[in-house]
């Protein structure tokens, strides 16, 4: 049988003309960010947002207000999701080593890993303030040992979140700003008169943040470029469609825009889920949201042997990839592009999305097939050092370079060779000449 799509979702094309006008948009305010700095800012989060605070910077009062608000239930359950995401970081962390050996006598090489000096951790706010944001930014820097952790987010309903500024607090955050969007982002990445800029911005966002981020990379670093939310369920007749068509609204309702595949290789499940995905869109408060995403971008493929359905999921490469089948270590052992696994019908996205320890900022628009998501390791640099312990390793070692300067024409490197070969080696070698085999 061949792979069949039941239902298709919109045309690359046409997203593809959204992205243009985001462009747009996007560079205007960047530019106008570095131009005037806290003027622009301070416009900019009144013309979009409707907020114009005195300062955007949070003070310890209104932090410890923010934090008073949560009942103890809910400090614990943030407490507890934080505490899932800081071990796993600290477990990757430890996996991260210096490296040092010596690769020849007295010919010493190594790495270290260290912390990037500033990063700043954005947290959307536009229809979910998401409180697990601040967990998997903060915290998962704070394990990496990153000396200055600064934190944006916008408001909702004209204040800040409490839940997300407590989040923050009790992440590690060293600042905490509240506005968002492009704005946010130019500010923490150019710097104001009232902002010291940082070396890296990490966190997801709109369309528009995305396209920020992309356009500042090179003068910061960031974490990934991620586009909507995008969810893949892999099925087979193990599972009923209840369970496929919940976990595709589950992130449906992230946006409008949000990617919802079904892969299975059972015609019956994938039918039976496209009426679920109805029936359930009668009853879910999200509805409105979540089929819209359901109507444009939402899939249902079915393919006949495992083999085709990793190739179509490899294809897709979607940030999340549910597996509900009698074997899903098959997937494990054999996709290669994807965010992150959830493996079995015991777990699901919204586990890694807000409580279960992995990070949930995941790589989208197939950007899979390049990079993971973030991660403790993204806040560190592994940077080289090397070192020459003897005269005769230095004479050794300048021998080679020095020819091989001189095949590639690049004389001026070929006397840093040959003056070692002179200095150490005690060898008669004439300027702007290679060294004899």
């Amino acid at each position: 049988m061949a792979i069949q799509y039941l239902k298709h979702g919109r045309s690359a094309e046409a997203s593809s003309q959204d992205a243009a006008k985001v462009r747009d948009v996007v560079t205007g305010i960047l530019a106008d960010v570095a131009s005037r700095g806290d003027i622009a800012v301070a416009e900019l989060s009144a013309k979009f947002d409707n907020w114009s605070p005195e300062r955007f910077r949070l003070s310890e009062d209104e932090i410890a207000s923010c934090v008073r608000t949560l009942s103890p239930g809910q400090l614990a359950d943030i407490k507890f999701a934080q505490a899932q995401v800081r071990n796993f970081a600290q477990a990757q962390r430890e996996s991260i080593r210096d490296v040092e050996i010596e690769t020849l006598p007295g010919v010493v090489l190594g790495h270290k890993n260290m912390p990037v000096d500033s990063v700043a951790c954005y947290v959307p706010g536009g229809k979910f303030p998401l409180v697990a944001s601040a967990h998997m930014g903060v915290v998962t820097a704070k394990v990496a040992g990153v000396p200055r952790i600064i934190t944006a987010s916008p408001p909702v309903g004209g204040k800040p979140n409490p839940a997300v500024v407590a989040a923050m607090h009790l992440g590690g955050a060293d600042e905490i700003y509240t506005f968002g969007g492009v704005q946010a982002i130019a500010a923490m990445a150019l710097g104001t008169q009232t902002i010291d800029p940082v070396a890296m911005v990490v966190g997801p966002g709109n369309a528009f943040v995305a396209e920020a981020k992309r356009q500042l990379f090179g003068r910061i670093g960031i974490d990934l470029i991620a586009g909507p939310s995008e969810t893949l369920v892999i099925a087979d007749d193990s599972v009923d469609a209840e369970l496929c068509a919940t976990d595709l609204l589950g992130q449906a309702e992230h946006g409008f825009n949000t990617p919802a595949v079904l892969l299975t290789n059972s015609m019956q499940l994938a039918k039976g889920t496209i009426a679920e995905v109805e029936r359930l869109l009668e009853i879910l408060p999200t509805a409105n949201t979540a089929g819209v995403s359901w109507r444009d971008y939402g899939e249902v493929i079915v393919a006949d042997t495992l083999e085709e359905m990793v190739s179509v999921a490899d294809r897709i490469a979607s940030e999340h990839v549910q597996v509900m089948t009698r074997d899903p270590d098959y997937f494990l052992k054999n996709m290669k592009n994807y965010g992150a696994l959830f493996l079995g019908a015991r777990t699901n996205v919204a586990y890694g999305d807000k409580v279960i320890g992995t990070n949930h900022t995941l790589p989208t628009g197939k950007a899979a097939r390049y990079t993971g998501g973030l991660w403790v390791g993204k806040f560190i640099k592994t940077c080289t050092y090397q070192t020459v312990l003897t005269d005769e390793a230095s004479a050794l070692i300048g021998s080679y370079c020095s020819r091989l300067c001189a095949i590639e024409g690049m004389i001026a490197h070929g006397e840093q060779a040959n003056i070692r070969v002179r200095r150490f080696g005690g060898r008669d070698v004439p300027y702007g000449t290679a060294v004899p085999a």
